[in-house]
């Protein structure tokens, strides 16, 4: 071991050397602090282990073993090792790198509930790295048409995990509480620290599409819908509608959906009301196919200003309604700046709006009200290094598709004929 040509034992010893090195960094100094390398440094930083890179590589021309490090036993085994604790990142519940984790045991100790910013998975992160660099630069200084697919992939490889760590630093991710009509320019981040932003937003209206209403048969001991393991429903569209919920069949005569509880000496009653705070009720009458036992009343899943109201089939179960679950909520806001530029737009889940280098994503909304919330919640992103991410990922695609124009069973058939006849 460790004599010329080095092998994939040396290979395994330097991964097995850096994980245990970054074990005893973790235990001694605790987890990389990734706000250290904010910008100007991360950049910095980066050009520096650019120009690291090549200066190796120059050196490698007169240094046999520094050529191992961009040859293929060095790639297998620095891949494979930083590989497995991408695995057991995705097999661990992970923490806010900003969090403090306070349980895990073995596995907190060892930093892999905050891998992004545990020293073993930086060491090992940028061993790998440092090796495919040191490929694609090899790649670079001896150019030939044919390794254009080669270098796209490895370059762009090369520059999307090099922009991802490096803007670890720079990436803000922001939790902002907007009430309706009033500019909210502050926002806490993961640590609950409240931040003043360059941008405020301005709810100008809050809206929700909710499924149609359904009714489910729950246990009166423990409140849980039956039958237990695959609970059954009733969806209800529209009225009239007959359905079967376990031996009960049940019909909905009347439907509500915005409604005011008024209640009477012995009974429930629910009118139409067209107001906020307004719930949602169901006129339903189920009769038991066995005994034949036969109940009718209003069920209703309640608001903010309206009671939740049950129908007792028996002593056993009741049926109710659960809450209305939503299919579509967005948010009508005003976008603007210091430097005075405003916008409005529409935010949805998963249809963000993007300003002055900010996302902003619909996160939630006051769910003790419902539709009826006078308040957003929004998730504000923002990622300085993305565009050079998203360089990264384009040089891989044209690397693949380079790498398909150019495979062998692609050349035209002159070419392959002439190059038989040379063989």
């Amino acid at each position: 071991m460790w004599k010329q040509p080095w092998g994939y034992a040396e290979g395994w010893a330097i991964s097995i050397g850096l994980f245990i090195t970054g074990v005893i960094l973790q235990m001694t100094t605790g987890k990389v602090d990734a706000t250290l390398f904010r910008y100007p440094l991360n950049a910095i930083a980066g050009g520096v282990f650019l120009f690291f890179l090549i200066m190796v590589y120059a050196a490698s021309r007169k240094a046999a073993v520094l050529q191992w490090f961009y040859s293929l036993t060095a790639s297998i085994t620095s891949l494979t090792a930083w590989m497995v604790l991408v695995i057991i990142m995705g097999l661990t519940r992970q923490v806010a790198p900003s969090a403090t984790v306070t349980h895990g045991g073995l596995l907190s100790g060892l930093g892999f509930m905050q891998m992004t910013v545990s020293w073993p998975f930086m060491l090992l992160f940028l061993y790998f790295l440092s090796v495919l660099g040191l490929v694609t630069i090899r790649k670079i200084s001896c150019f030939k048409w044919k390794d254009v697919p080669f270098i796209l992939n490895h370059a762009g490889l090369f520059i999307t995990l090099l922009a991802a760590i490096l803007g670890n630093g720079d990436l803000q991710r922001l939790r902002m509480t907007v009430s309706q009509g009033e500019p909210e320019w502050r926002a806490t981040d993961e640590a609950g620290e409240m931040q003043e932003l360059p941008l405020a937003i301005e709810l100008k209206s809050f809206t929700i599409d909710e499924y149609p209403p359904k009714l489910l048969i729950i246990d009166n001991a423990d409140g849980k819908a039956l039958p237990e393991k695959n609970p059954e429903n009733i969806l209800v569209e529209s009225t009239p509608l007959s359905g079967n919920l376990l031996d009960w069949e049940i019909e909905v005569t009347d439907l509500l959906p915005m409604a005011a509880c008024v209640p009477g000496k012995d009974t429930v009653n629910f009118v139409a009301f067209h107001s906020e705070g307004a719930t949602t009720a169901l006129y339903v009458t189920a009769r038991n196919k066995a005994s034949g036992v036969e109940k009718s009343g209003w069920v209703s899943c309640g608001s903010f200003m309206f009671p939740y109201v049950s129908l007792q089939l028996n002593e056993e179960v009741s049926l109710v309604m659960p809450e209305r679950e939503p299919k579509r909520f967005a948010s009508e806001v005003l976008v603007y700046t210091k430097e005075k530029e405003q916008a409005e737009a529409l935010i949805e889940v998963n249809k963000p709006f993007s300003m002055s280098g900010w996302k902003i994503y619909q996160l939630s909304y006051d769910e003790t009200k419902g539709k009826w919330s006078r308040l957003s919640i929004f998730e504000l992103v923002k990622d300085p290094w993305l565009p050079l991410v998203y360089t990264g990922i384009l040089m891989m695609l044209l690397g693949s598709v380079c790498l398909f124009i150019l495979a062998p069973g692609n050349k035209p058939e002159q070419t392959v004929v002439n190059d038989i006849k040379t063989v």
